[in-house]
C-alpha cells in the first residue's frame, strides 16, 4: 500500500511520519502529482494558520489536485477546516468539500483549546474498536461546528466537530499522531479502509 503525507510545510509532518513508522507504513512526503494520484491513501497534515497554508498549498499546486482526489484522504486539524467552505482565520476559503463554515471559539474560552479531550458519539470505520467515549489529543483555536457531515464530537464550551466525513474524505479536529494508543487505532483504521 503506497501511502502519501501531503508536503507543503505543515508542522506536524515529521510527528504523523513517526506514527505510520510505527504501524510500519513508510509513507511518502511528497507534493509532486504523479505520486499523489497513484497513493493508495493521501494524509492531509496541518499546523498552522489558514491563510499562510492556503498560500503554501497554491505554491505547490496541491489546491488543484486535492478536490479531485478519489482515494481515500485523511484531514488533520487544519487539514481537516481547509476541506471545509471557509473559515475564520484569516477570512480564508478552504475546499468545500465539507459544507460546512469553521468558526473561532468565543472569548470566554481560553485559545487555543489544548490537550486532552473527550471525543464521543463516534459514528464511522475510523473508530472501529475505540470505546465511546475515549480521548484524544488537540491544540486548535478553530473549530467546525456540528454538521451532517459530523461523524464524532467534543466539547469545549460548545458541541463541534471532532471528525468529519464526506465520501472518500475524512477529517479529524484531534491529532491521531499524538492520541496514544487511541490515535494509532484511529490512523490503522484509516489505512484498513
Amino acid at each position: 500500500m503506497k501511502v502519501t503525507i501531503l508536503d507543503y510545510g505543515a508542522g506536524n509532518i515529521q510527528s504523523v511520519q513517526f506514527a505510520l513508522e510505527r504501524l510500519r507504513v513508510n509513507a511518502v512526503l511528497s507534493k509532486n502529482k504523479e505520486d499523489i494520484l497513484s497513493s493508495d491513501k493521501i494524509i492531509f497534515p496541518g499546523v498552522g494558520q489558514a491563510s499562510q497554508a492556503m498560500k503554501q498549498l497554491k505554491a505547490t499546486g496541491l489546491n488543484t489536485i486535492i478536490p479531485e482526489l478519489k482515494q481515500d484522504v485523511l484531514g488533520i486539524c487544519l487539514g481537516m477546516q481547509l476541506l471545509c467552505k471557509t473559515t475564520e482565520e484569516g477570512s480564508t476559503t478552504g475546499f468545500g468539500i465539507f459544507d460546512v463554515d469553521v468558526k473561532r471559539f468565543e472569548a470566554n474560552v481560553k485559545v487555543p483549546h489544548m490537550g486532552w479531550n473527550l471525543i464521543e458519539n463516534l459514528k464511522s470505520e475510523l473508530f472501529i474498536g475505540l470505546e465511546t467515549p475515549t480521548y484524544m489529543y488537540a491544540v486548535h483555536s478553530y473549530y467546525a461546528p456540528k454538521c451532517d457531515f459530523t461523524i464524532a464530537t467534543s466539547n469545549y464550551d460548545i458541541d463541534f466537530s471532532a471528525a468529519l466525513q464526506k465520501n472518500n474524505f475524512y477529517g479529524v479536529q484531534f491529532h491521531p499522531e499524538k492520541s496514544s494508543r487511541d490515535g494509532a487505532m484511529v490512523l490503522e483504521n484509516f489505512l484498513k479502509l
